[in-house]
């Protein structure tokens, strides 16, 4: 796993659960907040929002990690999903996820009350994944 502090894993759960409670998601009623950290510290959240075309509906992991990127963050150390039920990153948002993983980076699964179930490297998610390595 990663070196991450108790305090750390505890921020990113946290504010997890604040995002969830933004989600906008009338069509399945399943609510999802995501945190991530990046190597210098900081924290982006996303929830996760639906559209009635529902391919037009985004995963609350790909909101932070866009809004990440859109700050000029590269690399990602660690991301908190919180559900009701514990659920996983979906397939689509463990691919973009490894975009940006740094090395060992853990995906910490808490429930909607902040009790953390499982901690996982993305790489044990997403073995033997297609990222820009596979381009060269």
């Amino acid at each position: 796993m990663t070196s991450l502090s108790e305090q750390d894993v505890q921020a990113l759960v946290s504010r997890a659960i604040e995002a969830r409670e933004k989600a906008y998601a009338p069509y399945s009623e399943y609510l999802v907040g995501a945190a991530l950290m990046t190597p210098t510290g900081k924290i982006y959240t996303g929830c996760n929002v639906e559209n009635a075309t529902f391919g037009a509906s985004v995963c609350a992991e790909r909101v932070a990690v866009f809004k990440a990127v859109s700050e000029g963050e590269r690399e990602i150390l660690a991301v908190a999903v919180v559900t009701a039920n514990c659920a996983t990153p979906c397939g689509i948002c463990r691919q973009v996820i490894s975009e940006f993983a740094a090395g060992g980076c853990e995906v910490i699964i808490a429930d909607d009350k902040g009790n953390i179930r499982s901690r996982h490297l993305l790489s044990d998610l997403l073995p033997h994944s297609f990222g820009p390595d596979k381009l060269k």
